[in-house]
């Protein structure tokens, strides 16, 4: 900003020299091209002209460079030879021009030969000193010098109002992930704004939620499974403390509570099966799913629930549309529908019903199992596939049940892109509904 006007300004100032000048010159030369010889008394006469040109000195030599007029008031240099670069030239038949600025002055010089008959008889040689030109030009610079401070002093303000900011907000960032690293997953990044750093900042707090309720939910998983373990393990210690500490115990009740500990034993056996089960699906390690049907498999396991439904005096029917196909894996399906219908069997009274449903449907595998028994509590139905989540704590835990099935199912239905869904049924009991994508046999959802 500095440095470009004053040369622009500078430039324009050398060409208006150049112009004035060269301009004087030639009047000059005009005046004197009408003699055939140059003298001081003829040259003093035809330069009349130049008493009101403003310039600093002019002086007009002979063709031999002898100095013919001066108008220096003093020092004059009449009838001494001048060898000015500038007359030099003009003498070899060139005009020239130099402008220069220095000293706060600028100081201009042209000279121009004076022809007669394409015949070189002197030359005119003109000096300018101009300092109000030189005062406007600096004037013009410290001005702009004081406006360039003035914005450099509002930018570095700027500037500094700008990194405190951001430095501001990067430092509440780094607080909260210092915060978040040591656990306190409670903690929130306060960044104002709406700039990039203010949405990193809104990003990591939804990160910092999610994490939040990761580490929930691992505590409550972690705490639900040691109170899970803990009541078969209280069961076998007591049962073995009492074997132990009863003197001339009889056989039959040994026998008894050595069953006892078996039936707890494969309780333990059962939790810690489902827990490496959800523990493979938290970190997505699944067998590779391949095309299967789910009629065939379906009939497998109502087989093997008639023993036990007949046992409880409940029936199973079932409907079926062939050619059921999901991309999943045979044990998959086997253990989804044997929960579903285990549960159906368990909490349906004496006489109830089960009925098992499997159809196509708008390019879904739907499958739905409903029974009659007392339903699910609506306030419980949002809940019911949470882990260790139970309806009726003391009567599941009866039933054999490990609060982790229907967890199960849940989360392995959604692996394979499926869904599932628990309602009550408007004469009593309950539904669970199952979609999955149907497969065609290249293995693509249709």
């Amino acid at each position: 900003m500095n440095t470009y006007p004053l040369l622009v300004s500078e430039d324009l100032v050398f060409r208006s020299k150049a112009t004035t000048l060269q301009s004087s010159v030639s009047v000059m030369v005009s005046s004197l091209g009408g003699l055939d010889k140059l003298t001081e008394d003829n040259v003093t006469q035809a330069m009349t002209v130049a008493e009101d040109t403003g310039l600093s000195r002019i002086l007009v030599t002979d063709a031999a460079g002898r100095i013919l007029y001066d108008t220096r008031e003093t020092d004059s240099a009449v009838g001494q030879y001048s060898f000015y670069t500038e007359i030099v030239q003009a003498l070899l038949g060139n005009d020239t021009f130099t402008c220069s600025y220095e000293n706060s002055a600028f100081r201009s010089r042209a000279a121009s030969p004076v022809l007669y008959q394409n015949r070189i008889i002197g030359a005119v040689y003109t000096y300018e000193r101009d300092t109000e030109q030189a005062e406007l030009l600096e004037s013009f610079q410290n001005n702009i010098m004081r406006l360039s401070l003035i914005i450099a002093a509002a930018v570095v303000a700027f500037s500094a109002l700008m990194s405190h900011g951001l430095t501001r907000k990067i430092s509440a960032l780094l607080e909260a992930i210092r915060q978040v690293r040591e656990g306190a997953y409670s903690h929130r990044a306060e960044v104002p704004g709406h700039d990039e750093i203010a949405r990193i900042g809104e990003e990591f707090n939804s990160l910092t939620d999610r994490l939040q309720k990761t580490e929930e939910s691992r505590r409550r998983f972690v705490s639900d499974a040691s109170h899970e373990l803990k009541t078969p393990l209280a069961a076998i210690r007591l049962l073995t403390d009492s074997i132990l500490q009863t003197d001339n115990i009889d056989p039959a009740t040994t026998r008894e509570f050595v069953q006892d500990i078996g039936s707890e034993a494969e309780r333990l056996s059962r939790i810690t099966e489902d827990l490496l089960r959800l523990t493979r699906l938290d970190s997505d390690v699944l067998e590779p799913a391949t095309i299967v049907d789910v009629l065939p498999v379906m009939q497998q396991v109502l087989r093997m629930m008639e023993l036990i439904a007949e046992e409880r005096d409940i029936s199973i029917t079932y409907e079926a549309t062939e050619d059921c196909r999901v991309l999943s894996t045979k044990d998959e399906i086997h253990q989804i529908i044997y929960n579903l219908v285990d549960n159906a069997v368990k909490y349906s009274g004496s006489g109830g019903r089960v009925e098992v449903q499997l159809i196509r449907d708008d390019g879904k595998v739907i499958l739905s199992v409903q029974d009659n028994g007392v339903g699910i509590p609506e306030e419980d139905i949002p809940r019911i596939f949470e882990r260790f989540y139970r309806v009726d704590k003391a009567r599941s835990r009866a039933a054999g049940g490990t609060g982790l099935g229907l967890s199960i199912v849940s989360d392995t239905i959604k692996k394979r892109g499926g869904s599932i869904s628990a309602a009550n049924r408007p004469g009593g009991g309950a539904t669970f509904t199952v979609q999955w994508p149907e497969c065609t046999e290249g293995g693509e959802t249709v």
